[in-house]
């Protein structure tokens, strides 16, 4: 599927206009539209005010927002991009989803969620709560200020990190249609602890051997597409896995599948692509499951 329309979702000090350009060599490939979100959540306005909420201090933010977005607009019309913007007073996900109703976007794209642990316990996070209610793709963001890295191509080297599930290998497709804009990519399967506990070393070589011909096949696939393209087996757990391929081999970004675990399971299990898109320094873009 190609990319021709983003939702920039931000809140300035999250995302801005440097995160803005490290999507842009997407007009290499098919990026076409950038429609611009900002929310501007009630109790954020209380807190900005340092007391109750107050419709003029909101519309004071909207009209800042609204003078930020014309300056990023006035760069994106000299590239020839379609350019949209919504400023918004409510409650964030309400919001993204009303603007993906309107918009019909290819990708959104967020910052990482702020939630702590346990309000994330009883409220999920909010890419949690995106990928449940969206079909399309989510790329979270991130500075990667840990390591002081800022992403400028964000495409360039991507990991793909397959669970063989539908969802984990639609995005194939989507490395297919931005090969214009990828240096290499980086495919990897994690065996997991679980599997180790119940087989002995022979099985557990066996079992690597496997998923490293299912990894080399997948690769064979994407460089007849044009993609150069390198397999890896990891051993462990899946979440530090995956963190650790991606600095050893310098990701752009981390490409995950979505989950299929229902809501209540996944609040008390947990899951991988959520625990890497809220926790990792990596930016992470997430394949919902029901878009496979």
């Amino acid at each position: 599927m190609k990319i021709k329309k983003i939702l920039f979702v931000t809140k300035f000090e999250e995302l801005c206009y440097d995160a803005l350009s490290s999507l842009l060599t997407l007009t290499r490939a098919s990026l076409e539209h950038v429609v611009f979100l900002n929310v501007i959540e009630r109790d954020k306005v209380a807190m900005h005010r340092g007391s109750g909420y107050s419709k003029e201090e909101a519309v004071k933010l909207k009209e800042t927002a609204n003078i930020r977005f014309i300056d990023w607009a006035e760069n994106l019309f000299e590239m020839g991009l379609e350019v949209g913007a919504y400023m918004e007073v409510g409650e964030l996900i309400p919001e993204i989803l009303k603007a993906v109703e309107k918009e019909s976007p290819d990708l959104v794209v967020i910052g990482r969620s702020h939630k702590g642990p346990l309000e994330q316990l009883y409220s999920r996070s909010d890419v949690t709560e995106l990928t449940r209610r969206m079909s399309i793709p989510i790329l979270v963001f991130k500075h990667m200020t840990e390591d002081n890295i800022v992403p400028e191509k964000i495409f360039e080297r991507p990991l793909l990190a397959t669970t063989w599930s539908e969802a984990s290998l639609s995005a194939q497709s989507y490395l297919s249609d931005m090969k214009e804009v990828i240096k290499e990519v980086h495919v990897m399967h994690v065996i997991s602890e679980k599997e180790l506990k119940k087989s002995s070393t022979h099985e557990v070589q066996k079992a690597r051997r496997e998923q490293r011909k299912k990894l080399d096949d997948l690769c064979d696939e994407l460089e007849e597409t044009g993609l150069k393209a390198r397999a890896h087996v990891y051993v462990g757990d899946p979440a530090k896995e995956i963190e650790k391929a991606a600095r050893e081999y310098q990701a752009s970004l981390v490409i995950l599948g979505g989950t299929g675990k229902s809501a209540l399971m996944e609040r008390w299990m947990g899951s991988i692509p959520q625990s890497i898109a809220d926790k990792s320094v990596f930016p992470c873009l997430l394949i919902p499951a029901s878009n496979s």
